[in-house]
């Protein structure tokens, strides 16, 4: 069976996404492997933050192959939060999904990102 191990995310900038991942999303700097690669602390499964001239930002782009997902308690707190930090919003008003709520937005490079509360 295949389980995620890792998680990479590219983009164009390694310092603006430090500050973004950490200050606005609240990761902390786990490793830094090179000038170009971070790791996040993140529980079992790692984010890893790579700087690479092919991470191009666009916009335009509606919609993403691949949404990294992350657990609120609070999902209209989070909103509050995420605004607080002028960040694009996708989805701002949270929308029922089939295990809770989510909103979904950019990170400053237009990767989408999602919260998801869980409803029990």
């Amino acid at each position: 069976m295949s389980q995620v191990c890792v998680i990479n995310i590219y983009v164009p900038s390694i310092q603006e996404a430090v500050d973004f991942y950490t200050a606005v999303l609240g990761f902390k700097v786990y490793k830094q492997y090179s000038t170009k690669i971070v790791s996040l602390l993140h529980g079992e499964v790692p984010i890893v933050l790579e700087e690479s001239e092919n991470a191009l930002y666009n916009p335009d782009q509606s919609v993403s192959g691949v949404v990294l997902a992350l657990k609120t308690e609070d999902i209209y707190q989070t909103v509050t939060q995420l605004k607080e930090h002028n960040v694009e919003f996708v989805v701002e008003e949270p929308t029922d999904c089939p295990p809770g709520k989510f909103i979904s937005f950019r990170d400053p490079f237009g990767n989408v990102l999602e919260y998801l509360q869980f409803i029990h």
